[in-house]
């Protein structure tokens, strides 16, 4: 089974471009997508939709590895995701007050964690064009708390250009990766 890596950090940090673009550089890195309670069409990241009685239904099935409630929606991890054929890495996207139970729910675990500064998150926040000004604000207080600790916990800054943090973020994959 592949190792499970966590990618975490405040909204607009840009956990799901990063990913995917890990993903598309090296084809033993996979993207777990996962189901999210939030409509089609919202934008975000390329998940599966599901409505509050289809999530209900995947739990009572026991279809996700890890599931949890946060901004109103609801995300599942599904458990057929983590095993990607050829894959050395699963990214996914989680949020980071689940990170405890993550740690529990994946054998083989480490976390990703991206930061930027305040002022690049309000302007990615702004162009997705998802929240209103209010949620912004609520986000933007949000963003300097919750920062994972631990010895599993990789930290990388994307303030910069995408493909630069990229390369950062494989190469402290590296020792990982060994």
């Amino acid at each position: 089974m592949a190792k499970v890596i966590g990618v975490v950090g405040p909204s607009g940090v840009g956990k799901d471009s990063v990913m995917e673009a890990m993903s598309a550089l090296h084809e033993d890195i996979k993207l777990a997508r996962r189901v999210i309670t939030r409509p089609a069409g919202a934008g975000g990241e390329k998940s599966i939709t599901a409505t509050d009685e289809e999530f209900d239904a995947l739990v009572a099935e026991n279809h996700f590895q890890l599931w949890w409630s946060a901004h109103g929606l609801r995300y599942g991890v599904p458990r057929a995701s983590l095993n990607a054929p050829g894959a050395a890495f699963v990214l996914v996207n989680l949020s980071r007050g689940v990170l405890d139970r993550a740690r529990e729910a994946f054998d083989d675990f480490a976390v990703l964690s991206l930061t930027a500064k305040t002022e690049t998150l309000a302007a990615r926040l702004a162009a997705r064009g998802r929240e209103t000004s209010a949620e912004i604000v609520a986000r933007l207080e949000r963003a300097g708390s919750m920062r994972p600790l631990g010895p599993d916990v990789l930290e990388i800054s994307n303030d910069g250009p995408l493909g630069e943090t990229v390369q950062r973020a494989l190469s402290v994959l590296q020792p990982v990766r060994a």
